[in-house]
């Protein structure tokens, strides 16, 4: 399989249109804060479930379940090693206190939910589908789990029952099942859900456009330590995926697809997650800027070292 890296750039451009545009309505009072909180817990609740439970092909096979599982036990993997890697290279110490979890959260988790599968199916097709759908059951699972525990510092039993009842992971969990079980859903159905599953990534990149709004453009770049997360999430990420995975003699579709998820910038879902669960939402916005203008360049040299 090759990588087409023309529509890896042409999502980044599109990307970039909605966010300037999320920027605008922002600075011209169009969208106020509690209107950006309200849409925010839209997509985590409505918006992204119904995107992840539309990503499972609708018919099941053998081949097509091997890929799945092996992207699945890959996504474990990578979530792992990313985790414990995160926790070793951002300490207080270094990032300070609030910045230490932001800085874990962009390395652990990219943007494989909202550019991972337009640039996914549109790279390696179906083949490349399957496999990044078993990866994004165990990133999912860890986003909404240990990614939200990195803004809460806490286990409690609000946030174990958050987790086995969060609508991502349930739409996650039944769309595998639908997919193993080869049920098939009325059209109907399938078509509204993917009406609103196809929301989530405009609405989420205008959320993102308008916390930048309310910060200082201009003194992003000069705030080193988001510049070192962004370039250590874009490089440590594929690196150590490709490493992990060709070791272990994963299915190439797999080790291609994960490690292309993971030369993608910082999730968009940082900035949501730290306006709902009281995190720096605006140097997380910030992160994510950074992280997809340096993917631009970081990501044509991964893919020619690893892919290549």
């Amino acid at each position: 399989m090759e990588i087409e890296l023309t529509a890896f750039y042409a999502r980044l451009g599109a990307i970039a249109l909605i966010m300037a545009l999320g920027f605008c309505l922002g600075k011209f009072k169009l969208i106020s804060t509690n209107t950006n909180k309200e849409i925010t817990n839209l997509l985590l609740t409505v918006f992204m479930p119904a995107s992840l439970f539309m990503a499972f092909p609708g018919t099941y096979d053998k081949a097509s379940a091997d890929l799945f599982f092996s992207g699945l036990l890959g996504g474990v993997l990578v979530m792992l090693m990313l985790i414990i890697l995160a926790k070793l290279i951002f300490n207080q110490k270094l990032f300070g206190k609030e910045l230490s979890y932001e800085s874990q959260f962009g390395l652990v988790f990219n943007n494989a939910t909202f550019l991972g599968y337009p640039i996914v199916s549109t790279t390696f097709g179906p083949n490349g589908i399957l496999a990044y759908c078993g990866f994004i059951v165990a990133f999912n699972i860890a986003l909404f789990s240990y990614g939200i525990w990195l803004f809460e510092h806490k286990i409690t039993f609000k946030l174990i029952r958050s987790v086995i009842f969060n609508p991502n992971i349930l739409a996650v969990i039944l769309g595998m099942v639908l997919f193993l079980l080869n049920i098939h859903l009325p059209s109907f159905v399938t078509d509204a859900v993917g009406y609103i599953g196809g929301a989530t990534t405009p609405l989420s990149i205008i959320c993102i456009g308008f916390m930048l709004s309310q910060s200082k453009l201009f003194k992003v770049f000069k705030k080193w330590r988001l510049l070192v997360t962004a370039l250590i999430q874009l490089i440590i990420g594929p690196l150590v995926t490709w490493g992990i995975l060709t070791l272990l003699g994963f299915p190439t579709e797999v080790v291609q697809v994960c490690t292309l998820i993971e030369a993608l910038p910082t999730a968009t879902s940082l900035g949501l997650f730290a306006v709902k669960y009281g995190g720096n939402a605006v140097e997380s916005s910030e992160l994510v800027t950074i992280s997809t203008l340096a993917s631009i360049v970081t990501m044509p040299i991964m893919v020619m070292l690893l892919l290549g």
